[in-house]
């Protein structure tokens, strides 16, 4: 199995490279590394497209090197399925590990997350993995033990690629877990100096930010303010990612792309929306 591992941490966090080195154990694993040049968390799904993007190989000194990009982790995926790397065309990503928690509503501006979704939008399994820090430092600022949560993903992989290679050759998935194209595990880990107690499949949960506008300083006409806050808190919840993580479980949940509500398409087509052309047009030529 090809995997492509990426994240939004940068190339060189210590988060991907206990993932890289745990992967690289994996038998039959074929492991490409490309990845930021430095920090783009919270880039969420954004995109490189008003410039150029560079590339550097890295050396990691061990005989194997990745690739390092000031794009975004997006960016990251993108540049692997359109062909950076000759001969390589990734059959699932792996994003991570994140300095901290991609948990409840935090998903939606994670660039960890964000690099798996792209692997969903391609039609590709993905996996994003992020772990706890277990301090007040929710950005992950401080060192972190990485090696059970990188080798439990590199399991996982094991697994995946297991159940794929069974199903490839028609022998179902021997109580293997296989996991579709165009389908994303979201795994949240406890502190890497916690006692795991399980795993949990888990919907998200719900996050109470606590976010406040403050004023730093005033200079030149213009005011500088800071608008996060500390880290949010959540709604504890039997069932969620946030309660099972903080009862000390790895926390796994599928994720998919399709934001569509399908009881709104019902409740919106019960509308004749169309009846607001004729005021609109009108509108437009008075």
């Amino acid at each position: 199995m090809r995997v492509l591992l990426t994240n939004d941490d940068g190339i060189h966090a210590d988060g991907l490279q206990a993932l890289r080195r745990a992967l690289l154990q994996v038998p039959d694993i074929e492991l490409a590394v490309i990845a930021p040049d430095s920090n783009r968390s919270a880039t969420a799904r954004s995109i490189t497209i008003r410039r150029p993007i560079w590339v550097q190989e890295v050396d990691f000194g061990d005989g194997t090197v990745g690739y390092a990009t000031d794009g975004t982790p997006v960016d990251c995926v993108r540049f692997a399925a359109l062909g950076l790397i000759e001969g390589f065309q990734a059959e699932l990503i792996v994003s991570g590990i994140n300095h901290g928690a991609n948990l409840g509503d935090d998903i939606t501006y994670s660039g960890t997350v964000a690099a798996a979704l792209e692997g969903v939008v391609l039609g590709l399994p993905a996996v994003a993995v992020s772990q706890l820090t277990g301090t007040h430092d929710w950005h992950g600022g401080e060192p972190m033990d990485f090696e059970r949560s990188a080798a439990f993903t590199a399991r996982l992989v094991e697994e995946i690629d297991a159940a794929a290679r069974r199903q490839a050759e028609g022998l179902g998935t021997g109580g293997r877990m296989p996991l579709p194209s165009g389908t994303l595990l979201n795994i949240n880990t406890p502190p890497g100096d916690t006692e795991i107690a399980g795993v949990e499949v888990a919907r998200l949960g719900k996050r109470i930010y606590r976010d406040e506008l403050a004023l730093e300083r005033e200079e030149a006409g213009r005011k500088l303010f800071r608008i996060y806050g500390p880290a949010p808190d959540m709604h504890d919840e039997d069932g969620t990612d946030m309660n099972a993580v903080a009862e000390g479980r790895i926390a796994v949940t599928p994720l998919h792309f399709d934001l569509t509500d399908e009881p709104g398409i019902a409740t919106l087509g019960s509308y004749d929306l169309a009846r607001l052309l004729a005021p609109a047009a009108r509108e437009v030529e008075e």
